[in-house]
């Protein structure tokens, strides 16, 4: 339920897990508590069972991620772009030899060029990341 914000707290560099949708509430504890992890969550009953967990009550985007900041202390500017969007792995820079791995309008870009080592999807500074920039420093300033 909270997918396009796990997408976004990758995309501020933060490691972030995502439940199955059909996982049962006590797989999600203790998955929770194994991982050591905050639980984020828009299910009361859920939030009730796991002191730390911080339940969203906001239906926009922009309130949940005013939420994270409030609730979390979350910087939405801790590490920009440096974790893959679908799978959470740390991102690395690309080898000069994977380059042409890179749509040719993009490599006239002047990077940083990186790659997700487990899916292998790659990322380049376009101009979707100057917009994706904008509203990660929009939510950085933004008051709970």
């Amino acid at each position: 339920m909270l997918l396009g914000l796990a997408r976004w707290t990758r995309a501020a560099g933060h490691d972030t897990a995502v439940v199955e949708s059909e996982a049962q509430d006590p797989a999600v504890l203790a998955r929770a508590a194994s991982e050591r992890r905050r639980l984020v969550t828009r299910a009361r009953a859920l939030a009730e069972c796991n002191a730390g967990a911080i339940l969203l009550t906001g239906d926009t985007l922009d309130e949940q991620a005013a939420a994270l900041v409030g609730g979390a202390d979350l910087d939405w500017l801790e590490a920009p772009f440096t974790r893959c969007l679908v799978d959470n792995q740390p991102l690395r820079t690309v080898e000069p030899d994977r380059l042409p791995d890179i749509p040719d309008s993009a490599r006239s870009l002047s990077g940083p060029f990186r790659t997700c080592p487990a899916c292998g999807r790659s990322y380049w500074p376009g101009s979707h990341v100057r917009r994706m920039r904008a509203r990660l420093e929009r939510w950085a300033t933004a008051k709970p």
